[in-house]
């Protein structure tokens, strides 16, 4: 059982920044997830624990993802944020267990933009 405690989230006005962080249990294949109201949740970024990055297009060149293997800790610094970026934001990260990959998820964190 992987556990993660996420931080950060709020109420921003739009261009406005946010920075939100995971600590998890252990360090793993990890990344944010966004889910807002009457939509399905989509991937915002993820990186491994090399370093290798992928990102939702809708966020590149404005979202960073960052990691600290050490401290078992990814974080999302969202700059130039958009009223459709509004959405509850969740920390997951995937542990494999031979070839079966799990995912755990984080409590979620209100993001809200808007003037």
């Amino acid at each position: 059982q992987v556990q993660l405690v996420e931080s950060g989230g709020g109420l921003v006005q739009p261009g406005g920044s946010l920075r939100l962080s995971c600590a998890a249990s252990e360090s793993i294949f990890m990344g944010w997830y966004r889910q807002a109201p009457g939509k399905q949740r989509e991937l915002v970024a993820t990186i491994t624990r090399a370093g290798i990055i992928n990102y939702a297009d809708s966020v590149k060149g404005r979202f960073t993802i960052s990691r600290d293997n050490a401290k078992n800790t990814v974080w999302l610094q969202m700059n130039n944020l958009k009223p459709e970026d509004t959405a509850v934001y969740y920390c997951n990260a995937r542990k494999y267990y031979g070839l079966r990959g799990v995912d755990y998820w984080g409590q979620g964190t209100q993001v809200t933009v808007s003037s």
